[in-house]
């Protein structure tokens, strides 16, 4: 055996070391759509595919902003409560039908969304200044600040629910343009934004050097306290601009309406591969992310499978996206 037949399996090995959490979702998303394709007649269709797109769509732009946080070694429980109350805030600011119970301030639909989004700020700004400006570990920070959002969402109905909406919200949370859905067209810019800002800015840059080694980004001159609160204010934006969507997608805004979605946003940029210890994973990561959960939802719809075994499944998948991830990251520590 002569030293390049030695050295494939060698590097082989090494490749699988550094891509393990890149190449396993890819296989996951493969094995998905193999195994709902022959279960049912129903499921490899383009009909069926743009299906998948629009109920992932409103989780991948709360995601990109999680996506963030995350490559910072950082976490935001309080996504799915942000986009509540942004949310209902927007139908707060909008005049309702009669039989809405709700004691409201209407305001011209183009003030409505201005100061809904600056409710989002809001929330962005006193997430990143408790972490950052009083030292407040982010896990504990955004689980009070989802406190809050659910308190503010609480407030503003009361128990009833909304129904309209600003038009401008209304048509890119329901409408369609060319058959396609204007959330999904939403949900692919900031994607794709998300992207180009991580691959080829110097902010992005400085994103993976504050998760990858913080005190060494800090010698570099990299503010880190800037970057991280940047990171959680996107955060924030992010579901803020989700909730408004996804309640005229809905049809409606209410308390607890969002439940889901915290797990959901978490799992499509962990199952991607985005590493929870920072500095590695991206935007590209959080599609493959999105897509296996959405593929996975939605096959299991098609096989009729029990709700309650839904919810286990889906449990089994991010454990295994855990598992791998912290394996990964053991491996890439033992180089």
């Amino acid at each position: 055996m002569n030293a390049t037949e030695v050295q494939k399996p060698s590097r082989l090995k090494n490749l699988l070391k550094d891509q393990l959490r890149n190449i396993a979702p890819v296989f996951t998303l493969m094995a998905l759509v193999i195994f709902f394709t022959v279960a049912s007649s129903s499921f490899f269709t383009m009909v069926n595919f743009m299906n998948i797109l629009s109920q992932i769509s409103i989780t991948a732009i709360i995601a990109v902003g999680l996506t963030y946080v995350i490559l910072t070694a950082e976490i935001d429980l309080s996504v799915a409560a942000v986009a509540n109350a942004v949310g209902i805030t927007v139908t707060f600011f909008t005049i309702q039908p009669d039989y809405v119970n709700i004691a409201n301030l209407p305001l011209p639909g183009v003030i409505a969304i201005i100061l809904t989004l600056l409710a989002a700020l809001a929330f962005g700004l006193i997430t990143a200044f408790g972490v950052t400006w009083i030292g407040i570990p982010s896990f504990i920070m955004t689980l009070a600040i989802m406190q809050i959002a659910n308190g503010v969402s609480a407030l503003l109905v009361r128990g009833q629910i909304a129904y309209t909406f600003p038009d401008l919200i209304t048509t890119l949370g329901s409408g369609s343009i060319f058959g396609i859905r204007w959330a999904i067209i939403v949900a692919i810019i900031f994607l794709g934004v998300g992207h180009l800002v991580l691959t080829y800015t110097r902010f992005g840059r400085y994103i993976y050097m504050t998760g990858g080694n913080r005190e060494a980004a800090e010698y570099s001159g990299v503010n880190v306290k800037f970057i991280i609160g940047s990171v959680l204010v996107i955060s924030a934006m992010c579901s803020g601009i989700a909730g408004m969507l996804a309640v005229a997608y809905f049809g409606s805004a209410q308390q607890n309406q969002f439940d889901s979605y915290l797990l959901d946003a978490i799992a499509a940029v962990v199952v991607g591969g985005t590493s929870l210890f920072g500095g590695r994973g991206g935007i590209g990561n959080t599609i493959i992310g999105l897509l296996v959960l959405g593929v996975l939802n939605n096959g299991l719809d098609h096989i009729q499978i029990d709700s309650f075994l839904k919810i286990l499944i889906r449990g089994l998948i991010l454990l295994s996206a855990l598992i791998i991830n912290v394996y990964a990251q053991k491996l890439k520590e033992n180089e």
